[in-house]
């Protein structure tokens, strides 16, 4: 599996940008982007209004574009680009359908190419031909992108007309409907993976993330080979469990070819330590846990290369304290008793 890879892997310094939010059009009209009303009723049902729809774009932009809604960056992972909210590339086949949505709204060739001439006047006929519109992209549109490459980066032209395109209000608009798309797909693994079980925010949180980098879940029977050992466990071994995932989470970080935990991983491991030593980890945490494990153990883009960020990513959600990309929230406070309740209500989908 693809893991996408977070833009500050290559762009540690976030320069100015349009942000990710409920934003106003470039004209000043506030909330005007659409969700579509059926979508917005489903979502719902897991917890998930308007405000809340924008605020999980919000926490996936984070990781993947320091917040920005575009932040291009090149072929340091061999996805050749990605850019966008949430990472779109065209080595995973995800670019694509963006760019042919955003073609499509205008519903007139004559505005689309004039679109295009405006945003892109360099590279716009090269990033919508039809080499590069396909999965995988042809031989012609690879080694175009490859040729705007300086230093193993994308240069400043094409880096500012892939922003100036992921920062329109049109485009605006495609990310959003893409995303929306992608929470319908959550609540549908949601219920999948918690049958009968309260659906809490956490869960979605968690589920969103993990959609978003991973793309996939884990099948039915490794959740309950998994879930079936956690049952027969008492809790001083349930806890050496625990200890053994942190363990080999901290060697993974310190080995020679994972990136993008070098700031977080020390940090992450006496923060999660702490939690486990004082039973601060509740039923719910202790699950999500070996499902992050799961897919983090199986993620491999570029080998295997980000499965300790997979890991930090989705632990910092669940136990609500960690450091991803040097963001730390949560503590841990030996001697402090579980923080229950802390939760957004619960839910069960209709």
């Amino acid at each position: 599996m693809v893991v996408a890879t977070p833009v500050f892997a290559q762009a540690p310094a976030r320069p100015p940008c349009r942000e990710v939010g409920d934003v106003a059009s470039v004209t000043g009209q506030p909330a005007f982007i659409r969700i579509d009303p059926d979508r917005a009723t489903e979502l719902a049902q897991i917890g998930l209004d308007r405000a809340e729809i924008f605020a999980r774009m919000r926490d996936t932009s984070i990781p993947e574009t320091m917040g920005c809604w575009a932040m291009p960056v090149g072929n340091f992972d061999s996805q050749l680009i990605s850019v966008g909210m949430s990472q779109w590339n065209y080595g995973t086949g995800s670019l694509q359908p963006l760019l042919v949505a955003w073609r499509e709204s205008f519903h007139s060739r004559r505005r689309f190419k004039r679109a295009v001439k405006a945003i892109g006047p360099t590279y716009g006929r090269l990033l919508f031909s039809k080499d590069c519109l396909k999965v995988p992209v042809g031989d012609r549109c690879r080694n175009g992108i490859l040729a705007a490459h300086e230093n193993g980066r994308i240069n400043a032209t094409l880096a500012a007309e892939l922003t100036a395109l992921f920062e329109s209000d049109a485009m605006l608009q495609v990310q959003t409907d893409t995303y929306v798309a992608l929470l319908g797909d959550v609540r549908g693994e949601v219920m999948r993976l918690f049958p009968a079980m309260p659906i809490t925010a956490r869960k979605v949180r968690w589920a969103i993330d993990t959609r978003v980098q991973q793309k996939s879940f884990p099948k039915d029977e490794d959740v309950a080979r998994v879930r079936a050992k956690l049952s027969g466990m008492g809790e001083d071994e349930r806890r050496a469990r625990l200890h053994a995932m942190l363990d080999w989470y901290r060697g993974l970080a310190q080995s020679a070819d994972q990136d993008g935990v070098s700031q977080d991983w020390a940090w992450n491991v006496t923060r999660w330590g702490c939690l486990i030593d004082t039973g601060q980890i509740d039923p719910e945490q202790l699950d999500l846990l070996h499902l992050t494990f799961l897919r983090s153990r199986t993620a491999t883009g570029n080998s295997g290369r980000w499965q300790a960020l997979t890991f930090s990513r989705r632990a910092k959600i669940v136990l609500g304290a960690g450091s991803v990309s040097g963001v730390r929230d949560g503590e841990c406070v030996r001697g402090a008793p579980a923080q229950a309740g802390a939760d957004s209500p619960e839910r069960r989908p209709s």
